[in-house]
């Protein structure tokens, strides 16, 4: 071979190369970042605990730098969404299916992302995230709102959610008054709709989300009496985690992070799933609709689908994996966190959604999300 054309051919190899690099290997240049809005511990890389770290290593594999912004509450998250700026959100229903209706978010092209059909049957075409036949977000993690409690006060084990609803002694002999909590979101009310279900039933509740004027009406009056209970209204998860540990607080609906993260930490703590049964949350990593950094979106969509990001986060966060596999030869989750963490009590969770005029069944007649916001600023204002 002529050594002038050899020269230029391994010139235009290495070119090529490195243009195949700065693409991703598949023609499609990525864009070197990527911002994402997570709940309090979703998304780690390894500054709280070494062992769970997601990030790093897509960081590496691909040049994306990942950013994230922690909200608090679905409120804030729909609102930063709104706001613009970022590629995804890790949005539970009652947020996700605000942000689809205002056309925040885009659908999904499932051909991009090869993990797909590793999801767990049960979330591929969930409502909360599958509209008009499309796909509008990538199942993450799904799980319930426990009632946790303080150990040293309950030497037993609560059965139910009354001890955050009703005024009465605890087992200590003291007064749960000022020593509970209670959401501080909107969404709150499906726990206390789910409450009455159980307790009240001439009420009619079904569906905790489809309440008409009657039930809805009941649901206020048993939280404007909860009032008086409540210490403080929680959304921040360390906030209420360190209530917990110096404020006296003993019961609380709650998320398994914050119980697992005071446990790790020695403090007398535990949760229960209560008979009334749990409100919960089923989560959709959504990309918003002018994205700045699309492709590297879809590629850190890809990756959390991945069975070991999948474990090491339902074992950190105590959540239910997307990914079915990623239940099987975890280190951190082992062969029993799964069922630990409630992968069999799917269908005995109310997942959060936004709750509408048209109710879920399209029939109407129910009370809107609207009416529920001014509703819940009116109770814990007083």
């Amino acid at each position: 071979m002529n050594s002038k054309f050899a020269y230029t051919l391994a010139a235009v190899l290495v070119m090529a190369s490195l243009v195949l690099s700065a693409c991703g290997g598949g023609g499609t240049k990525l864009e070197g970042e990527v911002s994402i809005i997570a709940w309090a511990g979703y998304i780690e890389r390894g500054e709280t605990d070494p062992a769970y770290d997601w990030v790093t290593q897509f960081e590496t594999e691909t040049g994306c730098k990942v950013t994230v912004k922690t909200a608090a509450t679905s409120d804030e998250m729909v609102t930063l969404m709104n706001q613009g700026g970022f590629d995804l959100v890790t949005a539970s229903g009652d947020a996700s299916n605000r942000l689809i209706a205002a056309g925040k978010v885009q659908a999904i092209d499932i051909s991009k992302i090869p993990s797909w059909n590793t999801i767990d049957d049960r979330l591929k075409e969930a409502p909360w995230h599958f509209v008009g036949g499309k796909h509008y977000g990538v199942p993450y993690q799904w799980g319930p709102n426990v009632l946790m409690y303080n150990t040293e006060v309950f030497t037993e084990a609560p059965t139910s959610w009354n001890v955050t609803f009703e005024a009465m002694d605890l087992p200590d002999g003291k007064p749960n008054k000022g020593r509970i909590q209670a959401f501080d979101g909107p969404i709150y009310l499906a726990d206390a709709a789910l409450y009455l279900k159980a307790h009240n039933p001439e009420l009619g509740i079904g569906n905790p989300y489809d309440l008409n004027q009657a039930q809805f009406d009941a649901v206020v009056k048993l939280l404007q009496g909860q009032r008086e209970l409540v210490g403080r209204y929680w959304h921040d998860a360390f906030v209420q985690m360190d209530d917990f540990k110096n404020e006296g607080v003993v019961a609380s609906g709650s998320w398994p992070f914050q119980v697992n993260l005071l446990q790790f930490e020695g403090a007398p703590i535990a949760s229960v799933f209560p008979d009334e049964g749990a409100t919960g949350w089923a989560d959709s990593t959504m990309m918003h609709v002018d994205a700045p950094h699309p492709n590297c979106a879809y590629k850190w969509m890809e990756w959390s689908l991945n069975p070991k990001l999948q474990g090491d986060l339902a074992a950190w966060f105590g959540s239910v994996p997307a990914v079915p596999a990623a239940c099987k030869g975890n280190e951190l989750l082992t062969e029993f966190g799964c069922n630990a963490n409630g992968f069999d009590n799917f269908d005995l969770i109310w997942f959060w959604r936004t709750p509408t005029a048209e109710c879920s069944t399209g029939k109407g007649g129910c009370v809107p999300y609207s009416k529920w916001v001014e509703a819940y600023i009116a109770i814990i204002s007083q």
